[in-house]
């Protein structure tokens, strides 16, 4: 008896359909865009200072972060010390208010 539609010999290779090679080629577009990103922002993050300790701040008439974050801390620049001292306070917002307490890194 003879077994029939078994088929003997070398195994027969695979070969990937038109939309299996777009489906591994997107595959791998989507991880390198991530190894991109998670080496970009590990990279971007190397650069920061770490903030120093916390001075607390009263507001004044007038002021806004950036001219708080200038005042305080003139060696950095506004643009590095505004998102920490939004951090530091949990703001949200854009607006402070006067009599408002703030946190803002002394270095």
């Amino acid at each position: 008896m003879v077994a029939t539609g078994v088929r003997s010999g070398r195994p027969v290779p695979l070969r990937l359909t038109r939309r299996g090679r777009v489906a591994v080629l997107a595959l791998f577009v989507l991880l390198a865009s991530l190894a991109s990103a998670v080496l970009w922002t590990t990279a971007s993050r190397a650069d920061e200072t770490p903030a120093g300790p916390a001075v607390p701040v009263v507001v004044q008439p007038g002021d806004s972060l950036w001219s708080i974050a200038d005042r305080m801390v003139p060696e950095r620049s506004p643009q590095q010390v505004v998102p920490e001292i939004r951090d530091l306070n949990g703001i949200d917002s854009p607006y402070i208010y006067a009599g408002q307490t703030l946190a803002v890194p002394s270095r």
